[in-house]
């Protein structure tokens, strides 16, 4: 239970900054998702090693580090972070949003950045997090928080910059009940993700043969 309350918490923060600086226009807002995200590292690392993305979740699980039967759970309780998060923000500033590749973006193009970007987040968290060289290390939450504002500078005016089923499902899901949006871009931010952190784990393990643990 534990860890999927940190699990849940650690969404939430990470959703509701984002939905609070994108439906604000806020020109600095990946800065302030990178932050965030960061700070929710350090709080929940060592409770419940602080996912809060499913790709990431299946990342770690075909690395070794997780356990199957927690995958749902904790995918569960991520979504409904997300879920949460984004009905605060609709309660703070009355709107709703949801991520969205841009007007003359393609499809190809959007699913691109999605999956790379959650790739290199991926096996960022694979390195700094789960590998036995950097063990113990202070900077993981630097690193990942860090990823995640590169991609958001570079690739939100392309795909949206989810990089996380969870960040697109809770928003998608309300803005589509709340008022009316369309879940059609939804499948670009539940395969590419989920790619890229299946990719990130193949990676790893070649850049790591021989490895135990």
């Amino acid at each position: 239970m534990p860890k999927l309350i940190t699990e849940f918490i650690g969404t939430f923060f990470l959703v509701l900054t984002i939905g609070l600086t994108v439906m604000q226009e806020l020109a600095m807002a990946p800065l302030a998702i990178g932050a965030i995200l960061m700070a929710m590292i350090f709080m929940g690392g060592h409770i419940s090693g602080a996912h809060y993305n499913p790709a990431v979740s299946l990342a770690l699980l075909l690395r070794g580090k997780m356990e199957l039967r927690d995958l749902i759970p904790y995918w569960l309780a991520q979504i409904s972070g997300s879920l949460a998060a984004a009905f605060v923000a609709y309660l703070v500033l009355g709107s709703t949003f949801a991520p969205a590749p841009g007007e003359s973006v393609s499809l190809g193009s959007a699913v691109l950045i999605e999956g790379f970007f959650t790739f290199a987040l991926c096996l960022v968290i694979l390195n700094v997090a789960t590998a036995p060289e950097t063990e113990g290390n202070s900077f993981y939450g630097l690193a990942i928080g860090f990823t995640v504002m590169a991609g958001a500078f570079l690739g939100g005016p392309i795909s949206g910059a989810a990089f996380n089923p969870a960040v697109a499902i809770g928003p998608s899901v309300l803005n589509a009940v709340l008022s009316e949006g369309s879940l059609s871009s939804l499948p670009i931010y539940l395969t590419a993700p989920f790619l890229g952190g299946a990719l990130a784990a193949s990676v790893y393990r070649l850049q790591h043969q021989g490895e135990n643990g």
